[in-house]
């Protein structure tokens, strides 16, 4: 009975491990399929297009003398997805336009990529955007902006790990929003980074996005580099710096404001060390500003790059960038610089410049109406010394950058690049009512150069 036992037992676990060794052939034959499959769909993929060790290629992503055209398609189950998420976040939102909004980050969706009948796979696509993105959600227009990140879904498609686009991981597609002129936020990041400021590079494109029914026109859009992906690495010699993007009361470094949930770290996050940016918030709200104004100053010039922010805020000043710091808690970074260890001010978002603050009004030139609730801007432009170099700053900034005449032939040249494309724009895509709209606020555009070289030249003298 014990033998008979043994070879029945036996004779079980020889057909066990028959089976096992079936199952996993056929495993294997299935993954070896996968494998063959998963080759065939990115057909596409090439080094220097799609491989995280391409170089950055900005004459083709950031093209300045043609417009770009990008092709989106999204599994039209992921489209709803991705209406829903958004009518849940901004349904439970609130704030003035113009103000920063609490809410989340719309959610990430896949989708196919094309440019040049070439296709990036599985990219990662969300709208953005604050008040802009509620308000033109709520108006009922479509043309909304987007971020891409070309890796984002890297987990679930291994295939496609660190997937870059000519070099660049994420990108931003912005809808111009409220600009009739479609220029804003191309010449205002073009003439900051022209005066030598650090500012994201830009170029135009027009976005299709198919989610079903064929592609649609979405209109033309701006491309703007991502400041956490390539700005700092290209711009700067060392771009391992904490880098902050402020949003909230804590933006303005006002006393009785800091706040690290509001000073957002774009990189070194898992080192989460706000020392530096608790240093500036300290120094700048200082007894030794009344005390000892040199012991301030060099205590200030320690730790922030004070010659950039005049830089900065003379050229921002005479483009009459009204919804950044001065008015609004948002809109710009500050990257602690490792080779000098000064944290440095960075200019975004500038869809609402070149013109006369539609709500709450731009700064004066002598931006003597700010009070100290922004006091990066009212105690520094208090000291006489950095006040003059200020004042320097706005006559270099119409003699070198903001001139007249070159301001016209640039307006003139992006007309003429840019007007086949907006005149195409269509009814619930667009911001524009007519070509005409366009037409008009290209020439006011003009008339705005002119006009702010006259207020400077007369403000110093």
């Amino acid at each position: 009975m014990k033998i008979k036992s043994l070879l029945t037992t036996t004779l079980l676990l020889l057909l066990f491990c028959a089976c096992r060794d079936e199952e996993s052939i056929v495993e294997n034959e299935e993954e070896e399929e996968e494998v063959i499959i998963d080759i065939a769909d990115y057909s596409d993929w090439d080094d220097a297009t799609h491989s995280k060790s391409a170089e950055l290629n900005y004459d083709v992503v950031f093209n300045q003398n043609e417009v770009l055209r990008f092709d989106i398609t999204i599994d039209s189950d992921d489209w709803s997805e991705m209406q829903s998420n958004l009518s849940s976040i901004l349904s439970s939102s609130s704030g003035r336009p113009g103000q920063s909004i609490d809410f989340d980050d719309p959610m990430f969706v896949p989708c196919s990529f094309k440019f040049n009948n070439t296709e990036w796979y599985h990219v990662g696509i969300r709208y953005k955007g604050n008040s802009s993105l509620q308000s033109a959600y709520q108006s009922g227009i479509k043309k909304l902006s987007f971020k891409l990140d070309f890796d984002e879904f890297e987990d679930d498609y291994p295939a496609i790990k660190n997937q870059r686009f000519y070099g660049f991981k994420q990108l931003n597609l912005k809808n111009n929003y409220l600009d009739l002129s479609q220029m804003r936020e191309k010449v205002g990041a073009d003439v900051f980074r022209q005066f030598g400021l650090a500012s994201s590079q830009t170029a135009f494109c027009v976005v299709y996005v198919d989610y079903g029914s064929g592609p649609q026109y979405y209109g033309l859009y701006t491309i703007v580099e991502e400041v956490d992906d390539s700005v700092i690495k290209t711009q700067f010699t060392d771009g391992s710096g904490n880098l902050y993007k402020p949003d909230g009361s804590a933006a303005t470094f006002a006393s009785g404001t800091f706040d690290t949930s509001e000073l957002e770290l774009k990189t070194n996050e898992d080192s989460a060390n706000y020392s530096d940016a608790r240093t500036l918030y300290d120094i700048i709200n200082s007894s030794l500003r009344t005390s000892d104004v040199e012991a301030w100053k060099n205590n200030l010039e320690s730790v922030f790059n004070v010659d950039a922010f005049l830089k900065y805020l003379a050229a921002n000043n005479i483009i009459q960038n009204w919804d950044t710091y001065g008015n609004m808690t948002h809109n710009y970074y500050l990257y602690n610089n490792p080779v000098n260890s000064l944290l440095t001010w960075i200019p975004w978002d500038n869809n609402e410049a070149f013109q006369e603050g539609k709500r709450y009004g731009t700064l004066s030139l002598s931006m003597s109406e700010v009070s100290s609730s922004w006091p990066l801007i009212k105690y520094i432009i208090a000291q006489p010394e950095y006040e003059a170099i200020y004042e320097g700053y706005l006559q270099q900034f119409i003699d070198e950058v903001f001139s007249p005449s070159e301001m016209i032939s640039t307006y003139s040249t992006y007309y003429d690049l840019i007007k086949e494309y907006v005149y195409a724009e269509e009814s619930g895509y667009s911001f524009l009512s007519s070509d005409s709209q366009f037409d008009s606020a290209v020439e006011t555009l003009k008339t705005h150069a002119q006009t702010r070289n006259n207020v400077v030249e007369s403000y110093l003298n």
